[in-house]
């Protein structure tokens, strides 16, 4: 397994270390739900260094990213970000990534670790066929990346920079320096809590690790893993590639048509808009348990007798103390509050759709979708 630039330090904590897409990667150092209640309540400190990086610069940079992704750039500012989707000619999500414009010519996208290689033989081979003018470069093994998030990053990582991050937008970045050493910071993240994406030198990350976390003693900050961030991102209906979102799936069918816009040409758009045409008959819905029982990947949906559906993602979730879960099922059954069952071994567990996402912010502090 691939070891990220933090791997002695997740040991040095006694972190539970598992296989993650062929990278050795902590899932938990205490529990799960301590870990997640602490994201919610105070401040987390993740490892994110397996994610992929890759930079697009020069005259026509623009030009290649507004043909291969589906979100429309033409309005982005320079210091701002947008989510996009990737697609295959069949109009099937290769990646769900994002767009960082640096300069007017120069873009960084931060990929999802398993799908970094097949976005860069995508774009690169989108970039061949229509002869675009810029050159790209994977830079992920030379990149650190770390993700603070909580109620608390603010004022943890306040103490580490001169910056006023009030100024900071959510899905917008700066580079500034962290106790001296240089970074990229977005206010992001795959929680639902206010938080920040640090990006710095692989070889320097450790350091920057270990300042947040001595800065975070007194605001309760702690390290936690893989298993605390798939239960916030799904409490906050966020998709995981490889599980809600693949190449077989299309943005229509996902929560994801906001990232599409038909009024500019991307590569595959032509599938996209003949699946519009036809109409879709699958959709992503969230589900709540009314039952016993947890509804897992791959647990079939019934509608009385009738199988609907299947389940993508499913957990407890400690927030809400309830379990939820994400499943695609058939269009006609899609609708809110339509009573279900998920198969639970040899067993009818009763469920129902509800609406995404599961859980929010507070009023005062909730953070928005990101907007042009």
């Amino acid at each position: 397994m691939k070891k990220t630039p933090l791997y002695e330090k997740h040991v040095a904590l006694n972190a539970k270390i598992i296989d993650f897409g062929g990278w050795a990667m902590p899932v938990q150092y205490t529990n799960v739900i301590e870990e997640h209640k602490a994201t919610r309540s105070a401040a987390t400190l993740f490892d994110i260094c397996h994610m992929g990086e890759i930079v697009v610069k020069g005259p026509q940079a623009y030009d290649l990213l507004q043909f291969a992704l589906t979100r429309n750039l033409q309005n982005q500012e320079i210091g701002q970000i947008k989510l996009s989707a990737l697609l295959t000619d069949d109009g099937g999500i290769i990646d769900d990534l994002t767009v960082y414009r640096i300069a007017s010519d120069f873009y960084l996208l931060v990929t999802n670790a398993t799908t970094c290689e097949s976005d860069w033989q995508r774009i690169n081979s989108l970039r061949d066929a229509q002869g675009f003018d810029c050159k790209l470069e994977n830079i992920s093994e030379n990149v650190g990346k770390l993700d603070l998030q909580g109620p608390s990053a603010q004022a943890i990582f306040s103490t580490l920079t001169n910056y006023d991050l009030n100024s900071l937008r959510y899905y917008h970045f700066m580079e500034l320096k962290v106790s001296g050493q240089p970074a990229l910071i977005s206010r992001s993240g795959y929680t639902g809590e206010d938080g920040f994406e640090i990006y710095a030198p692989a070889k320097i990350i450790g350091d920057i690790w270990d300042r947040i976390m001595k800065a975070g003693l007194d605001f309760g900050l702690k390290p936690a893993g893989l298993g605390a961030r798939d239960t916030l991102r799904l409490e906050s209906g966020m998709m995981l590639n490889g599980q809600d979102i693949s190449e077989s799936v299309s943005p229509l069918e996902v929560p994801y048509s906001w990232l599409v816009d038909f009024d500019k040409e991307f590569a595959g758009a032509a599938a996209l808009r003949a699946l519009q045409q036809s109409g879709i008959k699958k959709k992503l819905v969230g589900l709540e348990m009314t039952g016993r029982g947890i509804a897992r990947h791959g647990y079939k949906v019934f509608l009385g007798d009738k199988e609907i559906g299947i389940v993508t993602s499913g957990t407890f979730a400690p927030t809400l103390n309830k379990a939820i879960g994400l499943a695609f099922v058939d269009i006609d059954y899609s609708s809110p509050d339509t009573e279900i069952s998920i198969a639970i071994r040899d067993t009818l567990s009763p469920a129902k759709v509800v609406k995404m996402p599961f859980y929010k912010r507070l009023k005062n502090t909730v953070v928005k979708r990101p907007v042009d």
